[in-house]
């Protein structure tokens, strides 16, 4: 049961590593990555879609990347859902082809980079302290339905603690690594 309540609150956790790894991906760091444009969402056929469902992104060159167009109709969607995510990036159509180019980053902009990657990892913090949150009231309502003695109530709150400790270190350290590649690329 216990075991059952700490593998749990584990997996929220993880997954709320998933989300912030993914995050980071889309912030750049002055080389083209794909991940930079996977979480765009574009308007086609009436409504937000995914920009790797209406087209393949890829990387030409190092400071460069693509957008290969599937449906004609929608390349100015794209182009418009590119310029309107505030990646400071500006698309440029090529046929069915979007090309963006990647400018060098300034300091400001790698300031600017390093306030969302913050934000990311603060919002990551918060998660992972609700996830703690809902562990400590589970452990709460077993001890008084009887189901654990009052000691193992505090035992598993202290290993709920620890678990959120270690989870918030890793967040710590992703945002100190990812403030590391914005600033010295």
């Amino acid at each position: 049961m216990v075991e059952d309540l700490l593998s749990d609150l584990k997996r929220r956790m993880n997954g709320v590593l998933e989300v912030l790894t993914r995050e980071f991906a889309g912030l750049r760091t002055g080389r083209a990555s794909a991940n930079l444009l996977e979480p765009i969402m574009v308007e086609a056929y009436g409504s937000m879609m995914p920009i790797t469902q209406v087209g393949t992104i890829s990387i030409p060159e190092p400071r460069m990347l693509t957008v290969q167009v599937w449906d004609t109709g929608l390349v100015k969607s794209v182009e418009k859902a590119i310029r309107d995510a505030n990646l400071g990036l500006n698309p440029a159509a090529d046929g069915q082809v979007v090309r963006v180019p990647l400018p060098d980053l300034n300091e400001e902009r790698r300031k600017e980079l390093v306030k969302v990657a913050g934000k990311y990892a603060e919002q990551a913090k918060v998660s992972v302290r609700n996830v703690r949150r809902d562990g400590m009231d589970h452990a709460k309502k077993q001890e008084k339905a009887g189901d654990i003695s009052e000691d193992d109530e505090r035992r598993l709150g202290d290993e709920i603690q620890k678990l959120t400790d270690s989870f918030i270190k890793k967040i710590d350290e992703m945002l100190a690594q990812k403030e590391k590649d914005i600033m010295h690329v």
